[in-house]
């Protein structure tokens, strides 16, 4: 493994790690490290909204033990990659084993949209090492092999063949129907790409020098209710919770989460994330969180929130958030509400396919607890 670099050393390929695999409304790993530096110098840093984990790969970085819940299966696998203390040639190695193990016979899907997504080989070989995962326990090696995998499973294509499939956007996965039309309209077929030898580029580019290991942990699952089972303090909260109206992880990362052992057609569902129905239904189901929070963390603990609201919602975003804090009722006394401007064109969502729309600005709140 590349050696640990400290804080005032970090060379670009130690920020490698946490570009493994972009995810639908990712924030800068700036956000978390400036807040970090004015936080607790001890203590847990907790993000129960965790999505990619670059609050924990930001505390990481900063010598700070960490803990990430999300009720995304997809968000959850990238996080825990975030904190694998794991060389290259380990992961490749097991990729090795997996493709040249005598494995039953696997499954492969057979609708159009696979046949159009990747090369019969390539899929083949994409499917035996999802099953062998699937199967796996959790160990250094398998977190980083599939975080890797969720990584390279789709995206553009390009001469240096980075992704394993057709034409795809990096950030969600296209419909099957659009994607279909898409692939047919500018007669696109998928290239004969293999699957060990991309996942030896990335592993070997992304984990050439990893931060200094932390203690630290990740479950997926409702926060609330992962809080309720937890004994541990936390001592600095930041996170970015889904903004209202936002329902679209699950079906915009299914391809992802057919990989993680999900079924191998969009789920058109939000029954697990923060309710949307209503904006008071939004609010009780934040304030739940930030009541289980708080009772999890030690009086005087920080927490910092970046939120914003979606272009096609005429609401106020920082009234909503106010009053989940207010509804919450847990002793989180607001320090500073500040502008954080509105994320650049292509942070948000890949533009492939269709136009990206920016979403309105953003805010960052911090509060803290009183005792």
């Amino acid at each position: 493994m590349g050696s640990a670099v400290g804080e005032r050393a970090w060379q670009p390929e130690v920020l490698r790690l946490n570009a493994l695999c972009p995810y639908y409304t990712m924030f800068p790993v700036d956000f978390p490290l400036s807040v970090l530096p004015a936080a607790r110098s001890d203590g847990w840093v907790l993000d129960p909204f965790c999505g990619r984990g670059t609050t924990l790969f930001a505390a990481r970085l900063r010598g700070r033990p960490c803990a990430g819940i999300d009720v995304n299966p997809v968000a959850a696998a990238l996080a825990k990659a975030k904190l694998v203390d794991i060389h290259a040639e380990t992961v490749i190695g097991l990729c090795r084993r997996l493709l040249h193990c005598d494995a039953p016979r696997v499954e492969v899907p057979r609708d159009p949209f696979w046949g159009w997504c990747f090369h019969p080989d390539t899929l083949v070989e994409i499917c035996v090492i999802r099953l062998a995962l699937l199967n796996a326990p959790d160990t250094a090696a398998s977190i980083a092999l599939r975080a890797l995998m969720l990584g390279i499973l789709h995206g553009p294509l390009r001469p240096s063949r980075m992704y394993l499939s057709n034409q795809m956007p990096r950030t969600y996965a296209t419909k099957p129907a659009a994607a279909i039309r898409y692939w047919e309209r500018h007669e696109l077929r998928p290239p004969r790409i293999g699957v060990l030898e991309t996942v030896r580029r990335r592993a070997r580019y992304s984990l050439a020098q990893l931060p200094r290991k932390v203690p630290g942990w990740v479950v997926q699952g409702d926060a609330t209710e992962v809080l309720e089972r937890c004994d541990q303090k936390f001592a600095t909260v930041i996170t970015s919770p889904p903004y209202f109206g936002m329902q679209t992880y699950l079906p915009d990362q299914w391809l992802r989460a057919w990989f993680l052992g999900g079924p191998p057609t969009p789920v058109y569902s939000a029954a697990d994330q923060l309710p949307q129905g209503s904006q008071s239904q939004f609010v009780e189901a934040l304030a739940r969180v930030w009541r289980s929070t708080a009772a999890h963390c030690s009086p005087g603990a920080t927490l910092v929130v970046r939120f914003g609201t979606l272009p096609s919602r005429s609401i106020d975003a920082e009234g909503l958030f106010r009053r989940s804090l207010s509804t919450a009722d847990a002793g989180w006394q607001i320090t500073s509400m500040r502008p954080a401007g509105s994320p650049p064109k292509g942070r948000r969502q890949a533009d492939q396919f269709t136009v990206s729309t920016a979403l309105t600005s953003e805010f960052d709140c911090t509060a803290v607890l009183s005792s």
